[in-house]
């Protein structure tokens, strides 16, 4: 049985959304690389040799092609977080926790979105606090969507994304602090990553 036009056409634009989304956060990580000093070891397109065994690829990573790891990014760094749930609503704010997620994993910008929620809501007259568990699921995607409806689409949007790039930034400054071989790093994070969407994104909406 064929799908309302309506619900394909979301689907569609979800999808296409996604692939906006994962086409920018390889932009900002580029193609092969092998730091010594870095933690998480070689990637290509920005996944991590561990991830890529993980999801069943065996070769060398200099030969991860783009759609291998496209199909990586959408299984772990979108869907299974739940962040396809925050692509609906808004699209830049779902490239901001997807590539918060590609460089931390997945739960620490699960983190900071549920934080940044907590602490929008006025004091719960808006919506309930939610349990900081960092697993993006249907109650966090609600409390955003409460967000939006309180403060409008692009408001929601703006706020979130600053308080989120908030937390971001001073994460990368407690990694450095702690461990000095990664402040070789933080040029980078601060040029690349804080800031990387730019708030104007805001505008695009999401693709319900």
């Amino acid at each position: 049985m064929a799908e309302p036009a309506s619900t394909s056409a979301r689907k569609g634009a979800l999808a296409a959304a996604i692939a906006a989304i994962i086409a920018a956060v390889v932009t900002v990580e580029g193609g092969y690389i092998d730091h010594p000093d870095d933690p998480g070891g070689a990637t290509k397109y920005g996944v991590t040799e561990a991830v890529a065994r993980a999801n069943g690829y065996r070769g060398d990573m200099r030969d991860l092609t783009y759609e291998q790891a496209t199909g990586i990014y959408v299984q772990q760094y979108v869907e299974k977080p739940g962040f396809d749930g925050i692509v609906a609503y808004s699209q830049a704010l779902g490239e901001e926790i997807t590539d918060s997620g590609v460089n931390f994993g997945p739960h620490r910008p699960g983190c900071w979105l549920q934080t940044a929620l907590n602490a929008l809501n006025r004091q719960q007259r808006d919506y309930p606090d939610l349990r900081v568990d960092c697993a993006v699921g249907p109650a966090t995607v609600a409390a955003y969507a409460a967000l939006a409806s309180k403060r409008g689409d692009l408001k929601a949007c703006e706020m979130v994304l600053k308080l989120v790039e908030a937390q971001q930034g001073a994460e990368y400054l407690r990694l450095a602090a702690a461990n000095d071989r990664l402040e070789q790093f933080m040029a980078g994070w601060a040029d690349r990553r804080l800031g990387n969407v730019p708030i104007a994104h805001c505008a695009r909406g999401g693709a319900r």
